[in-house]
């Protein structure tokens, strides 16, 4: 059988631990959009499946929202794990599907989280906050409104010390999987 280790990024990514990515970051924390990245950052997990990345990414967020499942995962300790998530579709259809944006977000409010689930836009371009062709895009004539409401909302959340977001992508420009803030 076929087989690989790590993907590659399409060329319109950029590496977290790489020059420009580590530039990024030092960026968004002095602009104080990087708040929520800490307590993100003590939640971090690996999928325990392929197609679980939603569902790693959105035990990620419940856990650094400090949000109690109201049930044990391990003896007596009460904290999410992908497993716990069966409430909007079942896990092995995800397992075998993946899982769409609106069922996270259903999973995400079954599970006690208050979710305000925006896309990028429509038409599906670039959701990235900055960074864009034209600097930061915010002058840029490309965008629309919608999505300067977009970019404005996850600056928004980024900011909070007590807030975390993700967001999906459909797999255009090569990327399938969600992206945390």
């Amino acid at each position: 059988p076929v087989s690989f280790h790590r993907r590659v990024l399409p060329p319109s990514g950029i590496a977290f631990a790489s020059t420009r990515g580590r530039e990024l970051f030092a960026e968004a924390l002095a602009a104080g959009t990087l708040h929520c990245f800490f307590k993100l950052i003590e939640q971090f997990c690996t999928q325990a499946e392929p197609a679980y990345c939603g569902l790693g990414t959105l035990v990620m967020v419940l856990n650094a929202l400090d949000i109690d499942p109201g049930r044990t995962w391990k003896g007596p300790w009460r904290w999410f794990h992908e497993g716990m998530l069966d409430c909007c579709e079942p896990l092995e259809d995800i397992r075998r599907r993946g899982i769409t944006f609106d069922k996270l977000a259903c999973l995400a409010r079954c599970n006690g989280a208050v979710v305000d689930a925006r896309r990028a836009n429509a038409s599906g371009s670039s959701g990235v906050v900055g960074g864009s062709e034209g600097g930061d895009g915010e002058g840029s004539p490309s965008l629309s409104d919608e999505e300067r409401a977009f970019r404005e909302a996850v600056r928004s959340v980024c900011s909070g010390d007590n807030a975390a977001c993700c967001g999906g992508s459909s797999g255009r420009g090569g990327i399938t999987g969600p992206v945390v803030f």
